[in-house]
């Protein structure tokens, strides 16, 4: 990373579904921010079942239908320990993610935060109960609705994921 560049991932299970789809709503929102050549974004997942695999049709339906470009050059990958290291923020879809994420990160200083604790009006995380309440839903086992509430919960949260990474940049904005 140089010290230009702000790198954030976000991940999610076989990063075929909700990880790019808040890959692809980040760089469209840092590029209107007029932030996309300092802030670099990626995705992969915890799981490698999905390896090499594009992003799920309805996915990019949904994305599409939103106004969002999605290429053609995506491909799912499963984050390996040393990615975390040269990352600023990791973005985690859901509690059991941060929680392999924690684990894989061995004690390094990555920031790995639920990707909806940015969302303004996301549930609040009770005491003792657990960061589960900010999980991003799995829209794998449903139809179109589903990715249809996945972005937006993912919408929701990405203005503040922007905000987060220019104040963290030093830019006034």
């Amino acid at each position: 990373m140089t010290a230009e560049t702000f790198r954030v991932m976000t991940v999610c299970t076989g990063n075929i579904c909700r990880s790019p789809m808040a890959e692809v709503v980040l760089r469209d929102r840092f590029e209107a921010a007029g932030l996309g050549d300092r802030v670099e974004i990626d995705s992969t997942g915890i799981s490698d079942e999905e390896h090499g695999n594009p992003v799920d049709p309805r996915a990019r339906r949904v994305l599409a239908a939103h106004g969002y470009p999605v290429g053609e050059g995506h491909h799912a990958r499963q984050v390996r320990a040393d990615q975390l290291g040269e990352r600023d923020l990791v973005l985690a879809m859901t509690a059991r993610h941060a929680q392999v994420l924690r684990r894989l990160s061995n004690g390094t200083e990555t920031d790995i935060r639920m990707y909806r604790s940015f969302d303004p009006n996301a549930p609040q995380v009770p005491a003792g109960a657990g960061e589960a309440v900010l999980d991003v839903d799995d829209p794998w086992y449903g139809d179109e609705d589903g990715f249809e509430t996945t972005i937006a919960e993912i919408e929701a949260a990405a203005d503040a994921v922007v905000a987060h990474v220019r104040a963290r940049l030093g830019d006034a904005g």
